[in-house]
């Protein structure tokens, strides 16, 4: 056949074509097991988005019109310099039409006014027409990498577009729907709100009724600050409340010798500490964001720094969790077996719609143990004859009673009288516990530790925004979030909350599971809080839980933190020889370093006034450093033991300075400013209400 002979007809495809496959070439004992791989491991890729590179120039080669390209659903394409066979999946019928909904027609008609949709790219991020996409030059040589697998199951809705969403960031599907969905996402999100002060009060020597005030005023102060941030932050569904990343560095304060000596106002004096620090630290954030200065730091963080920045806040309460469950070992193991129960075995369970298991695994398995406790209470189980939980065990002359004091004290449910001792009404307002008290050295601590906040800030913007947004925020959302969150710490610093407040980083997971991203669902659910922080009876309940239940709740909590900070690394190659490496490092040393610092110089037979779950963080006692300036050896002894700074030095500098793609590390992509100003979608989704956005416009990096 010569040159000058006319090609062969090429077959007409499927109109309109089928999509591209996003199948990916299995590895050789996948291709003996059949597994087909969805996630990165097995392709070295990201799915972070759907990232395309166009295969190198193809050598023509003879074709037979017998036999064409397509034959049996299968087809050639070039991978480097061989070929492998790619699966196209075949052309589904079309589904028939079904009759539109009220709410279907509200998203249509909001999408219509939007334009056509764009074309998804890595982290999100939209691309132009098939003319711009092939002006590119390509990021790797890799055929195609589809890297976002888009499956029926709705468990992968954590990592699905929001196109999965029921109602996205602005939908407002009426009062009765936001209502319901709002008292939803906070039920899920209750274990973190309310586990922090239950934690740090009692160490902090307050009684039952102050752990009832703190919780009232956590729940105010959690109020104010989301409507502050959905209306003026980076205006992303996310709840702000009394993060996990404060609580390390707030016991190592309370745990502060200057404090061990202390008995008559312990709790108010160290409560004045605590907002002291927290005030000069979210000063600093604020300053952080709105300075810009975010945007700059922002290029250090990526996947693979958050990754184990996150995951070491949980991992490093394992000496608080499991230890202090056993004291009552019927009662906490079988409410860790509820919540696994409920999460994991029964989470595909849908009662009108809802998964009522997966979403309220947390409040349900408290209630049923809750309830069991109390049934075990009453019938006398935990009753001794002639023994009274209430006398102190100095003041037992009976052998028996104290063999049976730590039982009675951790499985009986009617130890706490904060219920009945709670007010009906009361306002939490500023100042309440005094004048907050600053000393620099305990100032240093709480700035670092805002770094980390931010950091974790970071991770949850992006995520979250791939779920309910149009478009990854622009760097200026990103500080202006961060700045806002510097000042509602600050107001927690001033009503005296023990912590700071920021993004809880379960939010990703619960707008992922509950499909709901709308931001007037999250604001709603804020006023309720605020008024439930009026009732004191609520925080009374609240304080009444039994600590062996407070701690059953926070290793299924922990243990989700950490599971949510690794999860970061879907936006990277998580089979990367180098990320796998950066991780595995940042992870080990972190437990690693502060188990060194926490167990320096520390005599055996030492006799501290504190639990044993509460020695790791006396390291300022003990440490390594002993200089001749005791505020620098307080905060270098105190930094260096708290498993997320270490996690986060080690990963920021591995990072940054080990060689790697763009894609290979996962870099965030943020909307451009310029590109966000001409899309009506973004402008919509993160601009400022009230045209507040037209008075600070010269402030570019702080606003689209």
């Amino acid at each position: 056949m010569s040159n000058s002979d006319p090609k062969p007809p090429q077959r007409p495809g499927p109109w309109p074509p089928a999509p591209e496959s996003s199948a990916m070439p299995p590895s050789s004992w996948a291709k003996r097991t059949g597994f087909k791989p969805k996630f990165s491991g097995e392709t070295n890729a990201s799915d972070s988005g759907q990232v395309i590179a166009p295969p190198p120039p193809q050598k023509p080669r003879e074709t037979d019109p017998a036999k064409p390209d397509l034959e049996m659903g299968r087809v050639r394409a070039v991978n480097g310099e061989r070929e492998s066979e790619k699966v196209v999946p075949p052309t589904l019928p079309q589904p028939q039409p079904q009759p539109q909904t009220d709410k279907d027609r509200t998203v249509k008609k909001r999408r219509d006014s939007e334009g056509p949709p764009k074309i998804s790219g890595p982290n999100g991020q939209a691309q132009g027409g098939p003319a711009e996409q092939a002006s590119r030059r390509p990021v790797r040589s890799d055929a195609v990498v589809d890297v976002l697998p888009q499956s029926v199951d709705d468990d992968d809705g954590f990592v699905g577009r929001h196109m999965h969403m029921k109602y996205e960031l602005r939908d407002t599907p009426g009062l009765v729907p936001i209502g319901l969905y709002g008292f939803q996402h906070f039920t899920s999100m209750l274990g973190s709100l309310i586990l922090v002060p239950l934690v740090i009060v009692p160490a902090m020597g307050g009684t039952y009724e102050d752990t009832a005030n703190v919780v009232s005023t956590v729940l105010f102060v959690s109020g104010v600050t989301t409507l502050l941030h959905t209306s003026f932050g980076s205006r992303l569904p996310l709840i702000q409340g009394p993060s996990f990343v404060f609580l390390a560095p707030a016991l190592a304060i309370i745990n502060s010798p200057e404090f061990q000596g202390l008995n008559e106002n312990k709790f108010k004096h160290i409560m004045k500490e605590l907002q002291g620090a927290i005030i000069i630290a979210s000063a600093f954030q604020a300053l952080l964001g709105y300075s810009g200065l975010m945007s700059v730091l922002s290029r250090l963080i990526n996947p693979v720094v958050v990754s184990p920045t996150v995951a070491a806040v949980g991992l490093s309460f394992y000496s608080f969790g499991f230890p202090l469950v056993g004291t009552c070992l019927e009662i906490g193991s079988v409410q860790i077996l509820l919540v696994i129960t409920f999460s994991l075995y029964l989470r595909k369970i849908s009662v009108f719609g809802h998964r009522i298991f997966l979403i309220y695994a947390v409040p349900l398995g408290l209630a049923i143990t809750w309830a069991a406790a109390f049934l075990l209470t009453e019938v006398g189980v935990y009753s001794y004859k002639g023994c009274d939980v209430n006398v102190p065990a100095s003041n037992m002359i009976s052998e028996h009673c104290r063999k049976y004091l730590s039982r009675m004290k951790h499985c009986r449910v009617d130890t706490s009288h904060a219920l009945k001792s709670s007010p009906w009404f009361r306002f939490p307002y500023p100042l309440q516990w005094g004048t907050p008290v600053f000393h620099w050295k305990m100032a240093l601590v709480m700035c670092a530790v805002s770094i980390i906040s931010s950091v974790d800030s970071v991770g949850s913007y992006h995520a979250s925004s791939l779920l309910v947004a149009s478009r990854p925020p622009t760097p200026g959302v990103l500080s202006r979030g961060i700045g806002l969150e510097g000042l509602s710490s600050v107001l927690a610093g001033l009503w005296g909350t023990g912590t700071g407040s920021t993004t809880l980083t379960e939010n990703v997971h619960t707008i992922a599971v509950t499909k709901m991203g709308s931001r007037r669902a999250v604001e709603l659910g804020a006023c309720v809080l605020i008024v439930l922080s009026l009732v004191g009876k609520v925080g009374g309940f609240i304080a009444s839980i039994p600590e062996v239940m407070v701690a059953a709740l926070l290793c299924f909590m922990w243990a989700m933190l950490t599971a949510l900070g690794l999860s970061n690394l879907r936006y990277s190659e998580a089979g990367s020889s180098r990320n796998i490496i950066i991780v595995g490092l940042s992870l080990f040393f972190s437990l690693s370093i502060p188990a060194y610092f926490q167990q320096y110089d520390m005599s055996p037979n030492s006799n501290f006034s504190v639990p044993s779950y509460f020695q790791p963080y006396i390291v300022a006692s003990h440490g390594p450093f002993r200089s001749k300036y005791g505020g620098v050896n307080y905060v270098l002894n105190t930094l260096l033991s708290l498993h997320m700074v270490i996690a986060f030095l080690v990963a920021v500098i591995l990072d940054n300075t080990v060689p790697g793609s763009r894609q290979e590390r996962g870099v965030y992509v943020w909307s451009e400013p310029d590109a966000a100003r001409r899309e009506p979608a973004v402008t919509k989704d993160y601009e400022l209400p009230f045209r507040v956005g037209r008075i600070f416009r010269w402030v570019k990096w702080v606003g689209i």
